[in-house]
């Protein structure tokens, strides 16, 4: 049997690794060999039962450090892939970052997906760069979501939309949580979660909270707390406004949460699929997506949720104040939700990446066993 070798190039708590982390525990679940490439950060792809192969890197914030660190990482994936060019491999690809890994399993006459999840990457060169490498290495490509697939597929190459899915472990506890006496915050508490980047929408978020003093607003940041500090030094936050760095557990998060919003700014930075939205629908609770993007999937506008841009202020008021203040239709919102996240069942996103990629070369499983 071939041994898949799953390559990200930073671990942390963003989406990417976490869809990947996923998708790495429902193929070990099928007894299928998977060794994974990546940073030795903490984050989602960490303590899997997986061999490592911990390939150098570190997130810089500037834009030139960051680029040779990408580079000298794509480096030693290469020759790291390379030297094994006798191994019968599958090369694994999550995002368009990991070229390096690409382009030597290509050279070395391996099999290599990819498994795209952004679109919006700067600069554009640096994109056109890499949709070349995945074009010329890739032989077929998975897509978070169809806005994604309709943005990103290139031609000739065979592509798959396959969209997230939550981790078994995620559902269960939300569920167990569902089917016990729960109480929620005494206000209203509209969540956020997201990366400490103003195209993230956060400052839109501040300027809802300001807006909205009789509710509460919290807001999870993939940062730590010096870096969230020295972000808002010159902003007045309100008072009913908590800020929280990464965490590892976000389930008290969405446990006390009426609302979970996601406000990227679409002129700047589209999304691609919507993995806070999901969580927090799993939870039976209601969303706002912007107004384009993948997570115009999940949230279907009027019933599960709303599509709101998140510089319009004032609308995203109303719409707050129309859930809160009509219980049945909050009700019906939830109820909605988990209907709507039943949609992206970790069966199905596990199925879908062994049946429609990898079956025309490892021996047939019996998936329903």
């Amino acid at each position: 049997m071939k041994k898949i070798i799953a390559t990200h190039v930073y671990n942390d708590f963003s989406g990417s690794p976490l869809v990947l982390s996923n998708a790495i525990k429902g193929l070990i679940r099928y007894d299928f060999e998977v060794e994974l490439m990546t940073s030795d950060s903490e984050g989602f792809l960490s303590n899997l039962n997986v061999q490592y192969n911990t390939i150098e890197y570190s997130f810089k914030k500037n834009k030139f450090q960051r680029l040779w660190m990408l580079l000298l990482n794509q480096w030693m994936m290469f020759w790291a892939i390379w030297n094994r060019k006798e191994e019968d491999l599958l090369i694994y690809v999550n995002t368009l970052l990991p070229f390096g890994a690409a382009l030597a399993g290509k050279l070395t006459g391996q099999k290599v997906i990819y498994h795209i999840h952004e679109t919006s990457i700067r600069p554009r060169i640096l994109k056109g760069f890499l949709k070349a490498i995945a074009g010329f290495c890739s032989s077929e490509m998975l897509f978070v979501s169809e806005y994604l697939q309709k943005e990103e597929a290139i031609a000739g190459v065979k592509s798959k939309v396959v969209y997230n899915a939550l981790s078994p472990e995620f559902t269960q506890k939300a569920k167990k949580h569902l089917e016990n006496t729960h109480i929620k915050n005494s206000k209203f508490t509209v969540l956020m979660l997201c990366s400490l980047k103003a195209y993230k929408g956060v400052d839109d978020f501040v300027n809802l909270a300001q807006a909205m003093p009789d509710c509460n607003f919290e807001m999870v940041l993939n940062a730590e707390m010096d870096e969230i500090k020295k972000y808002f030094l010159d902003t007045n936050l309100p008072d009913n406004l908590v800020l929280f760095p990464v965490q590892k557990d976000v389930h008290w998060f969405y446990q006390r949460a009426h609302l979970v919003v996601n406000l990227s700014d679409p002129s700047r930075w589209v999304e691609t699929f919507g993995m806070t939205l999901l969580e927090g629908m799993v939870y039976g609770v209601p969303v706002f997506s912007p107004v384009e993007g993948g997570p115009t999937e999940l949230v279907e506008d009027g019933k599960n949720g709303f599509r709101l841009s998140g510089k319009k202020t004032t609308e995203l008021t109303e719409k707050i104040n129309y859930l809160k203040n009509n219980s049945f239709v909050y009700q019906k919102f939830s109820i909605n939700s988990l209907k709507k996240a039943q949609e992206f069942s970790e069966e199905k996103f596990i199925n879908d990446i062994i049946d429609l990629v990898l079956e025309d070369f490892i021996p047939a499983y019996n998936l329903a066993a």
